[in-house]
């Protein structure tokens, strides 16, 4: 049997995919919803292959590299769910806008592989290692540019909310970017980089969905307002999975915000707990632009020495709150539910 026989069709591979992010303790009535689901997102990552289509072979080897190791389909999956939640029977009117949005995060993710130096994404070579950097940092433009023209197809008032989240983005990183190796950037700073490279993207992507569903005023901001709220909860976990995770299920070294000198809320939480010599070494340590493994682990092991890790998941969890509130104005049905599910899920998962 060949390699490309015993790999899973891309339906099955999904189906695993959902599954996963929906979470093996989830009620009965929510992995009901998974047949639905997964051929959902089928027909999104059909509408992300056509765009991928170019004239140049090592171009569209490059991106469609970068799409199957973009991620976990999170965000095409609340999109999903929420046109579903809203009361559509297919999903189809949004499968260019969500194969967008997927365009958009994987291309984030190839970008911040090259600023970040990584090694691996999701247990493989990453983009930079696999193509080298020049071709990286041009894949990841392509993508950008796929993503508009999907994002084309749909009234302005939604080009412009896409745009205007990506500048967002875009700021976000400038932020980040500005605050490398300084703890006294503080909590405000970090929120309004999360703010701005995660959570806004999400929000305008389902208050898009929202619009496109013909909801009012009241149901477009709630998704907005849930989105951007999951989108914090979610960068939230994942700065503390850099710190507290496990390698081998992410799919990549720990350590890489300490190592790259960004001031996340785990480093801002351990810092202000630390006193006397212990807070002094944590600077110098974490100020230093080439690190040594040494240096990391001993980063670990006095952030250990606080309560961070039970107050930056806290954090999380509040927020994912905020998220599962800001659905009140949506009928109770099951696909609001597994919105509910996915928010909190997102605040306490291991991948």
């Amino acid at each position: 049997m060949t390699a490309a026989e015993g790999r899973a069709p891309p339906e099955s591979a999904l189906e695993l995919l959902v599954s996963r992010t929906i979470g093996a303790g989830a009620p009965e009535r929510l992995l009901e919803l998974l047949p639905t689901l997964t051929h959902d997102l089928a027909e999104i990552d059909q509408r992300i292959a056509q765009s991928l289509q170019t004239t140049y072979p090592r171009l569209f080897e490059a991106a469609s590299y970068a799409m199957s190791h973009g991620g976990k389909r999170f965000r095409p999956l609340l999109m999903a769910a929420l046109t579903r939640a809203l009361g559509a029977e297919s999903t189809r009117p949004i499968h260019a806008l969500a194969a967008a949005v997927q365009l958009i995060h994987t291309a984030t993710l190839v970008h911040d592989d090259v600023i970040d130096h990584a090694e691996l994404r999701r247990g493989l070579p990453s983009m930079p290692r696999a193509f080298g950097l020049p071709a990286s940092i041009v894949t990841g433009d392509y993508l950008f540019v796929r993503a508009f023209e999907l994002a084309a197809e749909y009234p302005r008032s939604i080009i412009l909310r896409c745009g205007e989240s990506c500048a967002e983005l875009v700021e976000g990183e400038v932020l980040q970017e500005s605050g490398r190796f300084d703890l006294a950037s503080g909590r405000e700073h970090y929120f309004r980089v999360i703010e701005r490279k995660t959570a806004a993207v999400m929000g305008a992507a389902l208050a898009s969905v929202a619009e496109i569903a013909g909801a009012g005023a009241p149901v477009v901001d709630a998704a907005s307002t849930y989105g951007r709220a999951l989108g914090l909860a979610f960068q939230i976990r994942d700065d503390l999975l850099d710190v507290f995770g496990d390698p081998d299920i992410l799919g990549k070294p720990l350590y890489t915000d300490y190592r790259e000198g960004n001031p996340t809320l785990v480093s801002l939480e351990a810092h202000s707990e630390l006193a006397g010599a212990e807070k002094g070494e944590f600077e110098r340590l974490f100020g230093l632009r080439r690190k040594q493994a040494s240096d990391l682990r001993r980063l670990r092991a006095l952030t250990d020495r606080t309560g961070a890790l039970w107050r930056v998941s806290g954090e999380a969890t509040a927020w994912a709150e905020r998220a599962v509130r800001a659905l009140d104005p949506l009928p109770p049905t099951p696909y609001r539910t597994l919105l509910e599910w996915l928010a909190r899920g997102a605040a306490a998962r291991s991948f």
